[in-house]
């Protein structure tokens, strides 16, 4: 099954902080040496973004529902364009970038339970406990806006004092709302188009939350 790609060219997309006791994030390995990142991945035509989360979690590193507690997420996509060496301007529909739904997970298995074998294509190979701003900078540069934005989303819902005090290396650059993040439908000449991103409750009602406003196409992530 194929993920979807909005009418502007955005992959669906969910985003996966998982976190141990400590306050630490995981971060995974990419088997093809691109360096480190959270886990995420795409979400299928008329697929829950929550179905996805769980979906993803064990393809990617191993774990089941059982294993994590779900603590925060974030209220709306995050975008980020992929820079032009990386579109593939060949394929139908384009995808020039992705928007994600974000969440933050709790570890509540045991670390043991952590695989990267769970299919024929894994995306990692290693796996990481960082601090809890350490990923934006280590992950590769066109994501570090998106990284910023919703690790700063998902502390002020999971810590009581809010995020983890920032490290000196730290920009509030990295915090500002690029426009890719209000994206609108593109008109059509003669009516008017419907908005299609609109980003739901997550884990209610199929008919709010699921992707069902495009036909889907492959896209590999980025």
């Amino acid at each position: 099954m194929t993920d979807y790609i909005d009418q502007q060219g955005f992959r669906a997309n969910v985003g996966i902080v998982l976190m141990r006791d400590g306050g630490e994030l995981f971060l995974g390995g990419r088997r093809d040496g691109r360096g480190w990142q959270f886990p995420q991945g795409g979400v299928r035509r008329h697929e829950l973004t929550e179905d996805a989360l769980f979906r993803e979690l064990h393809e990617e590193i191993g774990l089941e529902r059982t294993d994590v507690e779900l603590v925060a997420s974030t209220g709306r996509w995050l975008r980020y364009r992929l820079p032009r060496q990386f579109v593939r301007r060949r394929s139908t529909p384009l995808c020039i970038g992705q928007k994600q739904r974000w969440f933050l997970l709790r570890m509540v298995g045991d670390e043991s339970r952590l695989r990267f074998d769970t299919t024929t294509d894994p995306e990692f190979d290693s796996g990481r406990w960082v601090d809890y701003w350490s990923p934006v900078r280590e992950v590769i540069y066109f994501k570090r806006g998106v990284y910023a934005r919703a690790l700063q989303e998902l502390g002020e819902q999971a810590f009581a004092a809010g995020p983890p005090p920032r490290p000196d290396w730290w920009s509030d650059e990295l915090l500002c709302t690029h426009d890719d993040d209000r994206v609108r439908p593109r008109r059509r000449r003669g009516r008017r188009s419907p908005a299609v991103d609109v980003a739901p409750p997550t884990g209610n009602g199929a008919s709010d939350d699921e992707v069902t406003h495009e036909p889907a196409a492959p896209a590999r992530d980025a």
